[in-house]
């Protein structure tokens, strides 16, 4: 057994992990990094990056079949499936550089590929390696949750981590979930020639507010897609060939291929927790508002540390660990400037408090400020005209953001950024926005907020009229 010692020990090479290395690095502390699988972790290799790009190549098509709105003529797509899949594995291996062991050597950080499993509070085995570290961060991620449903083991299905090297197209397409990946994989598939088939237990992207839910929904339903929700899956059966999905009411739904997207799971198994001190739960690691865990030298990050699970939270988190594991200073995480964004066409967006969160919260203090798309010059020009945006505000600061329509994970950003900063609505009003532009409805729905207080206030019309009287 070869033994090693360092600063910072990071278990796991995803979005949150390299973060970690990298700029621990950079600043001086000794980094060992482990990654048993892929470098980049599931973002870059099953998730974020690979559905993006199949999202893009059924863009293109969808494209192609509905242009005569602009007077460019409807054609019927020539859609190679096969083709669709390189131009992903081509997207991934664009960006893969940027996550590579060489890069991350470069920094000076150790890169073993092998997993890792604590063997005591401070140590951690990694094949042959014995590696004893100052600060432990366990950024191992999630996985695709394989739910127990009879029969499963009898028949194919594909996971986020498989459904990319699928190369034959799917004739018809069973998605089992319908949060945000199940959504973005139907449309993407309906648009590339498939017949597609949600089956949900509860709602459909049940998280997210319910009438920017719909909207995309019922675009997805217009596009083809069959979704059923509030069907619970109570068996999966091969029947010559032909897979099926029975429900507990006894509805029956047949495809050719299924998917999987029922949720996710923290990638704990490996870890031996317990023999370091460290407590799990039912998402992840236990950890407090600093990210440690039950023993103080371990931080856990991202998806693992068991709230919300995207690739820019693991990110943020290793900015919020870095201050205190390198400089010993007092980082906490706040989560209320946190956005996320299910791309779909249209795309939903969210940050802060929902309208249904806001009003239990707060009652009748909150106030709604909304504006649609349909009042953009610039989405009235692309045809881009469906959706809407409304913002959640106290006492003239904005406590969330729902965004539904073109670019709405765009649109997003400018919220995010109100919340983490404390701003206020007149702030956001005071922007200036070029026209004609999407981005010109985060000004405009500042504007809503405004108007009543302006336009339809009778004290306001009386000063102004006194004024008037009296300017010379």
């Amino acid at each position: 057994m070869k033994e090693l010692k360092t600063d910072i020990l990071v278990i796991g090479a995803g979005s949150g992990g390299l973060s970690v290395a990298a700029g621990a690095s950079q600043m001086g502390a000794k980094v060992v990094l482990l990654e048993g699988h892929k470098m980049g972790g599931d973002c870059l290799n099953f998730g974020c990056v690979p559905s993006k790009a199949l999202i893009a190549s059924g863009k293109a098509a969808h494209g192609q079949a509905n242009a005569s709105a602009l007077g460019v003529a409807d054609v019927v797509p020539q859609v190679d499936y096969a083709a669709a899949k390189d131009h992903v594995h081509d997207v991934i291996a664009q960006i893969e550089p940027m996550d590579s062991q060489e890069r991350f050597e470069g920094f000076g950080v150790t890169v073993i590929r092998e997993y890792g499993s604590f063997v005591s509070r401070t140590q951690v085995q990694a094949g042959d390696q014995l590696i004893t570290a100052r600060r432990i961060v366990i950024a191992t991620g999630s996985s695709p949750l394989v739910p127990p449903i009879p029969g499963l083991e009898q028949v194919p299905y594909f996971t986020n981590e498989t459904i990319f090297d699928l190369r034959e197209r799917p004739e018809h397409l069973l998605i089992i979930g319908g949060g945000p990946i199940g959504m973005e994989m139907a449309q993407a598939h309906i648009r590339l020639g498939c017949d597609v088939t949600v089956i949900e237990g509860q709602q459909a992207l049940g998280k997210d507010d319910p009438e920017a839910a719909a909207v995309v929904l019922d675009t997805l339903r217009a596009e083809g897609v069959a979704i059923h929700e509030n069907a619970t899956v109570a068996q999966i059966r091969d029947n010559k060939g032909v897979i099926e999905v029975v429900t507990e009411n006894g509805e029956v739904f047949s495809g050719s291929h299924l998917l999987l997207a029922a949720g996710r799971k923290a990638n704990i198994d490996r870890l031996n927790l317990e023999v370091a001190g460290i407590e799990p739960t039912r998402t992840g690691i236990k950890v407090d508002a600093s990210l440690r865990s039950t023993n103080p030298k371990v931080y856990a990050i991202g998806d693992v540390a068991g709230g919300v699970q995207f690739t820019h939270v693991a990110g943020y988190h290793a900015g919020v660990i870095i201050r205190s594991a390198l400089f010993g200073l007092p980082s906490k995480v706040k989560t209320a400037h946190i956005p996320w964004a299910t791309y779909t066409d249209p795309e939903l967006a969210q940050v802060g408090l929902t309208e249904a969160l806001a009003r239990d919260q707060h009652g009748d203090k909150v106030e709604i400020a909304r504006f649609d798309y349909h009042h953009n010059d610039r989405a009235i020009s692309e045809r881009k005209t469906k959706g809407f945006i409304k913002v959640m505000v106290i006492k003239g600061r904005p406590v969330g953001a729902t965004i539904v329509g073109h670019q709405a994970g765009e649109l997003i950003n400018l919220w995010s950024l109100a919340l983490a900063n404390n701003l206020k609505m007149g702030q956001i009003a005071a922007m200036v926005s070029p026209y004609p532009t999407i981005g010109e409805l985060n000004k405009r729905v500042a504007g809503a907020y405004f108007t009543p207080r302006l336009f339809e206030n009778q004290t306001v019309k009386r000063v102004v009229g006194f004024i008037q009287r009296w300017m010379p």
